[in-house]
């Protein structure tokens, strides 16, 4: 990790305290370009938009996939409080991001928070795939 790696996990940080500050979850992130140009900043507005999805992160992902080309995507850098939940880890790989670079793991993450958490939600599946395939079947080619 470099020096300025450190200062953007810093502003992150910054970020994040100023999310929690307007009463949303303590979440930061950044988006820096290969030349260390930071191209995009968001914070947690879970609470304040109304929207379970309004994850920086996500956010950024979302703003790179449209505003970005694939190679400059992947020349970026995220930089982050805490390391991506599932949800925006997804959209981190679907938008082609290079890098991700996070201050707290969510192990620790996990420590800083009282025990319980989401409650877990039971998926069934696979069924149908003869059915389901259909729509699917040629598009990724």
């Amino acid at each position: 990790m470099t020096n300025n790696d450190e200062n953007h996990l810093r502003r992150a940080i910054e970020l994040a305290a100023k999310a929690r500050a307007t009463g949303d979850a303590p979440f930061g992130s950044l988006l820096v370009g290969p030349d260390g140009t930071v191209l995009a900043e968001e914070h947690n507005t879970v609470l304040s938009d109304g929207d379970i999805s309004a994850h920086p992160e996500l956010k950024l992902a979302r703003w790179a996939a449209r505003e970005l080309a694939p190679g400059d995507a992947a020349a970026t850098t995220m930089y982050t409080s805490c390391q991506p939940c599932p949800m925006c880890t997804g959209a981190i790989e679907r938008s082609g991001l290079g890098r991700v670079v996070f201050a707290l793991s969510n192990e620790q993450l996990a420590g800083l928070k009282p025990a319980g958490g989401w409650p877990h939600v039971p998926q069934e599946g696979p069924a149908l795939f003869d059915e389901a395939r259909v729509p699917v079947e040629g598009y990724y080619v």
